[in-house]
């Protein structure tokens, strides 16, 4: 198997593609097929055919966690997941599973988009759908594949499963996670990685300006669509999760933490406090990915805190619609 293209020293969730300035962060991916209902995609829905390759540590991968925890989906599709600290090449299946994918029994997650196309030379992210039928990537996009496990797998979720992505509130959930995206999830790397002190007070401003107005939002309403979880939950979480333990030293997101913001706080531990919330964050994993991924780091020392309560009770179930 041919060795993994080797990337810049950057955290793992942002390695896999960071080019420069311009491309600082993470982009949609670039296997883009679906899972359909019909099978009109050529990946028809199939109990026990489809597996997530992820990673506890990697934001982007903690969504498509949640979802699959909230929708009931953990009989109908399968989860690898991979050491939380980037290699030479590239992400690892860790020491806990011999080294090797208890599925296809690969080394490295390279090794699958190898196995998918022998002239793949792209980037080698997680999160990723695997087709264990077809032996190859359905999609590594992963906007893109937490919304078919809300959409396409309707028929096989548990019953009583939250409607993540209404029909009747996509256009305000791709909305507010344009946004979200672009100025919080992206916006932390943005700040972490500037070339310049004028790109990072850019990033800086727009960030902590947009957690103000989430901070407003939430004053208002328990989640940020109104009383029910949505798809923009899912999408918001993973950054507040990393934000005090990693973000605000690390990459420089120091004018509040998140503890000091009295509804984004308690609205990060009422999810938190949810079954496929606060049972897909593993702090220790977090730290040792960011920590010790060398470049901003170089010592790899991983901090003992910072030290907050996330059960703290939240208060948030009086909150209106």
């Amino acid at each position: 198997m041919r060795a993994a293209q080797r990337y810049p020293d950057v955290p793992a969730a942002e390695a896999s593609s960071y080019d420069g300035r311009a491309t600082i962060g993470r982009i949609s991916g670039e296997i883009t097929e679906r899972v359909s209902r019909d099978g009109s995609s050529g990946f028809p829905v199939e109990p026990g055919r489809y597996h997530i390759y992820a990673s506890l540590a990697c934001p982007w991968s903690q969504r498509a966690l949640i979802v699959r925890r909230l929708l009931g989906l953990e009989r109908v599709v399968g989860l690898s997941l991979t050491d939380p600290v980037l290699t030479e090449q590239g992400w690892r299946f860790p020491d806990q599973t011999g080294g090797r994918d208890p599925l296809t029994g690969a080394h490295y997650l390279h090794e699958l988009y190898l196995a998918s196309n022998p002239a793949y030379n792209g980037r080698v992210t997680v999160p990723l759908l695997w087709d264990s039928r077809m032996q190859r990537i359905v999609t590594n996009d992963f906007g893109q594949l937490t919304l078919q496990l809300e959409t396409e797998f309707a028929a096989y979720q548990r019953p009583g499963a939250p409607d993540l992505y209404p029909a009747d509130q996509r256009r305000d959930i791709d909305a507010l996670g344009t946004l979200i995206y672009h100025a919080v999830n992206n916006g932390v790397y943005k700040c972490g990685f500037a070339t310049s002190q004028a790109d990072y007070e850019q990033a800086f401003d727009s960030l902590f300006a947009t957690l103000d107005a989430l901070e407003e939002r939430l004053a208002r309403r328990r989640f940020l669509l109104g009383s029910q979880l949505t798809e923009a939950d899912v999408r918001l979480f993973p950054t507040l999760a990393r934000f005090d333990a990693v973000y605000y030293a690390l990459y420089k997101c120091n004018l509040h933490p998140l503890a000091s913001y009295r509804h984004l706080w308690g609205y990060a531990r009422d999810l938190y406090q949810r079954p496929g919330f606060g049972d897909t964050t593993d702090f220790f994993q977090i730290k040792r990915h960011y920590y010790q991924a060398g470049r901003i780091n170089p010592a790899g020392i991983v901090p003992k805190g910072p030290y907050v309560n996330w059960l703290e009770p939240h208060d948030r179930d009086r909150m209106p619609g």
